[in-house]
């Protein structure tokens, strides 16, 4: 999962993406590692170019053994080439991936992605100290504590800003329309952050659901969510899966479950070719409700999963842009100093068999969106009108509301369904603890 796609941020909600097997692989402490008999001819290598460093290089303060080792483990599974997904945690990362998954995050509450080649809030997070400071959706970051970070990646600014409850972090902020730049120091503490979201569509009896992430409890999030919104008078849904970077696999499974009344989520594929089905679990919650689905270029791995098997089961319309493009199912390997390797050891493809690593998902209906406009949460829509709605310019949000307008599930099903292929576009979006 991409990412990871998915998913990231400041206290990095990142998704494991197309499902996580956690496949815990003890290591035998203290028996020292062997040189695999592949690498025999070419690891010699290596170590002449380590000690090339170690013996020349002019900043001696930059050559740290643990640092040049944590690269050149990025460096190998970088060759891999399976962008975003296979990747290496340090110890600090697989706490935030724990911390990720269980939705408790330490740092300032804001969801951001890369826009523009800019690291943009989409929105702080409601009750987090980000909001209370006063961010807004379409700040961009300049400086964290008087850092320069334009050209850094968001993974680089997040382990800036992310850190522990009651330490502070300065932030610069371009806000668009201000005449100088917003200075705000604000305080880190723990953020809950909700997996699930949902908020009624103005003036319609539509539910517009967004999943963040799969985490440890999103298919519990996403029946109270569901239940709540039929209670309101919704008869519709929005499914609402941009930005979304993944998780884990039981739950990518219960979702698609919810909306699906049988036959497979998935088809799992071992490196030997062989294949394995993965059924619908029955007694979903809204297997029969109208549906239409969203997505973009950051709907990466677990997300993928769900999309694919409700556009192959002729369940929903997927609206949007093509997918990220993740395809491989995690194993986390832990390494002895409290680092691992999450490792790609299976490729998934959709019921219909449709190859989604590195090809991505294509939309029933393609619709592009600025890279200015900032999709609206379902927690924006209760003070909004429907001409407020119009004016926010969400075109993805507008063309699903007018498919679902006044149609039936049957009429839905009607449109042709499909997956094809496309390069893969890094899947930018993250949360904030």
């Amino acid at each position: 999962m991409t990412v990871g796609a998915l998913g990231i941020a400041l206290s990095l909600l990142v998704g494991f993406g197309g499902g996580i097997a956690f496949d815990r692989y003890v290591l035998l402490r203290g028996t020292p590692p062997t040189e695999p008999q592949t690498a025999q001819s070419t690891f010699g290598v290596f170590w002449e170019a380590w000690r090339l460093v170690e013996d020349h290089y002019v900043d001696r303060a930059s050559v740290d053994p643990k640092t040049m080792t944590y690269g050149a483990i990025e460096g190998m599974l970088d060759s891999l080439q399976d962008t975003g997904h296979t990747r290496f945690l340090s110890p600090s990362d697989v706490k935030s991936e724990s911390q990720s998954l269980a939705g408790q995050l330490e740092g300032v509450g804001i969801e951001v992605e890369t826009r523009d080649g800019r690291l943009t809030v989409v929105a702080p997070l409601d009750g987090s100290p980000a909001k209370q400071a006063g961010l807004m959706p379409g700040d961009v970051i300049e400086k964290v504590n008087g850092q320069d970070v334009s050209q850094m990646s968001l993974e680089q600014v997040s382990g800036l800003i992310r850190g522990p409850s009651g330490t502070s972090v300065h932030l610069t902020i371009l806000r668009p329309g201000a005449s100088e730049l917003l200075e705000f120091t604000i305080v880190r503490q723990e953020v809950k952050v909700p997996l699930v979201t949902w908020g009624t569509v103005p003036g319609q009896h539509i539910a517009d659901i967004r999943i963040s992430e799969f985490g440890n409890n999103t298919d519990s999030q996403l029946r109270t969510a569901l239940a709540a919104a039929t209670a309101a008078g919704d008869t519709q849904i929005i499914l609402d899966l941009r930005n979304d970077p993944g998780g884990l696999l039981d739950q990518a499974v219960k979702v698609s479950s919810e909306f699906v009344k049988s036959g497979d989520v998935l088809m799992e594929q071992d490196r030997s070719g062989l294949r394995r089905h993965v059924a619908i679990e029955p007694g979903g919650a809204a297997t029969s409700t109208p549906l239409v689905v969203l997505v973009n270029h950051g709907t990466a791995s677990g997300a993928e999963i769900v999309a694919g098997a409700l556009q192959d089961h002729r369940r929903a319309e997927i609206v949007g842009e093509q997918t990220f493009g993740t395809g491989t199912v995690l194993n986390e390997y832990p390494l002895s100093d409290g680092s691992a390797i999450l490792l790609g050891v299976r490729e998934w493809l959709t019921p219909d068999g449709h190859v989604i690593w590195k090809n991505g998902i294509t939309p029933n209906d393609v619709v592009a969106q600025s890279a200015s406009t900032v999709p609206i949460a379902p927690t924006e829509l209760q003070p909004m009108t429907p001409d407020q709605l119009q004016k926010r310019g969400d075109t993805q949000l507008l063309d699903a509301v007018k498919i679902l307008g006044g149609k039936t599930q049957t009429q839905i099903t009607l449109h042709v369904f499909s997956s094809a292929t496309a390069g893969p576009v890094s899947p930018s979006l993250r949360h904030a603890g």
